[in-house]
């Protein structure tokens, strides 16, 4: 019975998390809530356990790069490389839209998605502004851009955050293995933008006359500040990449990163603190808290022994219906809690398999489908309700179905593509 009603709660805060029918981090706490008052989750379950609590290292690397981030902004160089961006492409609407989506991708592998379509987002209404371009094609490439190069690093996307913490995977691992697809998908990104939004290329020579005019350099607010963050930026860097050898977690890194530019920038409190989405670390805690129930009452074993005896060891077919299945609830969900419910059962498959190449695939099928997936649709991923919602609050409404019509040809061919990838590298040989 305990069972039956943990599900029942989970379901129901899943239902109002995908329909948005209240706020998604009231609808994780609420969940959250449920599980405690029905005597699953206590404070160890909650907090201390490895395998049912709050993933820590998950909540502290978004903090950690979200003050980082934060703290970069600060320098205006976010502005100089959407100004610069655009002047050289001396004005054209097509290649004006690739540097953008370039430099977006770029930067969501190396910071993460959400937070560079918050700081790329503006840039871009201003650039469009100058250039009389309509913005919204524009702001809905750079969220699936985000979505795509994000999927390339450990850091880049939320998913692949829980992912590798579940897994024990490297950011060396996410860059082998996803890096080389992502530039290969990318490129094809490029040429459907070319079609899907072919209408929005206008050119108003007087307006880009205007635009070359500008000095990008004047955005730089504060050099010395920038050059700082650039030393700790690359050493965070070097963290990432050298943290198994080192023994750090990714999550100290960003931390300790964090720590370095706050006490050489000298900034207030506020001032640091401004670009933290406590809430998205607020909706992290809660999902945790729900699918860490889940895991405590046995659900999850079941599902992972059910699905274990069907697949045997048939790692192709798992891996191409976590692909696709993942895509396709990834669209209709936002990606993040679908991982969060995913990666215990996966990593039961995996560790079946006796972490052999094929099975280990698996996490590569269900970082793929979650990340590409969530382009799909309006809601399939966070980078795209935060497009949405700087749109609006900027006069430029961006419909369901507008973003929708888009989202499903790209997540369709981006798929198509990494399931073709995944089968010859991991399964053809």
């Amino acid at each position: 019975m305990t069972e039956v009603l943990v599900v029942a709660v989970f379901v129901a805060a899943y239902v109002l998390i995908a329909t948005e029918r209240i706020h998604r981090v009231a609808a994780a706490l609420a969940g959250a809530a449920g599980m405690v008052l029905l005597g699953v989750v206590d404070a160890h379950v909650a907090f201390y356990s490895e395998r049912t609590g709050i993933d820590w290292n998950v909540i502290f690397l978004l903090l950690g790069m979200m003050v980082i981030v934060s703290v970069v902004k600060q320098t205006g160089v976010f502005d100089y490389l959407a100004i610069w961006a655009a002047k050289r492409t001396r004005g054209r609407p097509f290649a004006t839209m690739v540097m953008l989506v370039v430099i977006t991708a770029v930067a969501s592998a190396l910071l993460d998605n959400v937070t560079t379509v918050l700081l790329m987002a503006p840039v871009t209404l201003l650039i469009c502004e100058r250039l009389a371009l309509p913005p919204v094609p524009f702001l809905i490439a750079e969220a699936m851009a985000s979505n795509i190069g994000g999927t390339a690093t450990l850091i880049g996307d939320p998913p692949n955050i829980i992912i590798a913490s579940r897994s024990g995977l490297t950011f060396n691992d996410f860059l082998v293995n996803l890096a080389p697809i992502i530039v290969v998908l990318m490129l094809v990104f490029i040429g459907l933008c070319r079609v899907l939004f072919r209408s929005a290329f206008s050119y108003d020579a007087e307006r880009v006359a205007a635009l070359m005019a500008l000095d990008e350099r004047e955005v730089i607010r504060d050099r010395r500040l920038l050059v700082r963050c650039g030393v700790v930026l690359a050493a965070v860097m070097v963290g990432f990449v050298a943290h198994s050898a080192l023994h750090v977690e990714p999550s100290l890194v960003a931390l300790l990163g964090a720590g370095a530019l706050v006490a050489l920038s000298r900034l207030d409190p506020p001032q640091f603190l401004e670009e933290v989405e406590w809430a998205t670390l607020v909706f992290f805690a809660g999902l945790f808290i729900m699918v860490g129930a889940l895991v405590q009452v046995g659900v999850i074993d079941r599902l992972a022994s059910a699905v274990t005896a069907a697949v045997g060891d048939r790692y192709l077919l798992a891996s191409s219906a976590l692909l696709w299945g993942s895509a396709a609830l990834s669209g209709i969900v936002d990606n993040i809690p679908y991982v969060a419910t995913m990666a215990p059962l996966v990593q039961d498959l995996v560790q079946a398999g006796g972490n052999a190449p094929p099975a280990r695939a698996l996490w590569w099928a269900l970082a793929l489908g979650a990340d590409l997936g969530g382009n799909a649709t309006a809601v399939g991923a966070s980078a795209n309700v935060v497009i949405i919602g700087i749109a609006a609050k900027n006069g430029h409404p961006i419909s369901f179905w507008r973003f929708t019509k888009v989202g499903l040809v790209v997540a369709a061919v981006t798929i198509a593509i990494s399931w073709v990838y995944l089968w010859l590298r991991y399964y053809a040989w």
